[in-house]
């Protein structure tokens, strides 16, 4: 078998705009599964660029799955964008030190949690993931969309703020999909799949 390699930082020959995104992540609180691919149309190094409000201090991660395809210039909002707004002002004067150092004594900033992107996922160009998100398996987000809740498995949501426009599949069969988890397979099992994988009998799929 001649399978691609997930460890490839550029898998398509000649083309270097395209990448598997774990082999370009240099920020561990990034989280990165096998065959998921970043395709950006000036250079896949903006993938990190794109990740903002990303500080340690926060504690949050961004965690994307297996065989997600994720297009130019989206971008994740993280937890670190977040200021006061139950207070009386929402201005962030301890970062700054000096006699301002202990405004946030007994206090904190608000998070949403880790941002999660499941399995099979298909992000648009120019989507914006807000933080604290879900996005459920085999969901699909529509070009510029600003996704602010979490999105169910295997919905395509799109618009500001996004909303669901239809399921991709009747419930047997997200249900059966769900249960496979083809993502979980070995490489070995996908690749021997790939027909039906790329099919639409998903009921009749053979495993």
């Amino acid at each position: 078998m001649n399978i691609p390699n997930p460890n490839d930082r550029l898998p398509l020959a000649n083309y270097d705009r395209l990448c598997f995104l774990k082999n370009i992540i240099t920020n561990p609180n990034i989280i990165v599964g096998d065959y998921t691919y970043y395709d950006d149309f000036e250079s896949v190094d903006n993938f990190e660029k794109n990740v903002k409000y990303l500080f340690d201090f926060t504690g949050d991660k961004l965690i994307i799955g297996k065989f997600c395809m994720i297009a130019s210039d989206v971008t994740f909002i993280m937890n670190g964008a977040n200021h006061l707004s139950d207070a009386i002002a929402s201005y962030p004067f301890a970062i700054f030190g000096k006699d301002w150092s202990n405004a946030m004594e007994g206090k904190t900033y608000p998070t949403k949690g880790n941002t999660v992107i499941g399995n099979d996922v298909w992000i648009g160009y120019g989507a914006t993931i807000m933080p604290g998100v879900s996005i459920g398996d085999g969901a699909i987000i529509a070009t510029k969309s600003v996704v602010t809740k979490d999105v169910e498995p295997y919905s395509i949501v799109g618009g500001n703020p996004s909303k669901e426009i239809r399921k991709r599949f009747p419930a047997e069969h997200m249900n059966r999909l769900l249960e496979l988890q083809w993502w979980d397979w070995p490489i070995e099992k996908i690749t021997k799949h790939i027909q039906q994988l790329t099919g639409t009998d998903i009921l009749g799929l053979n495993v």
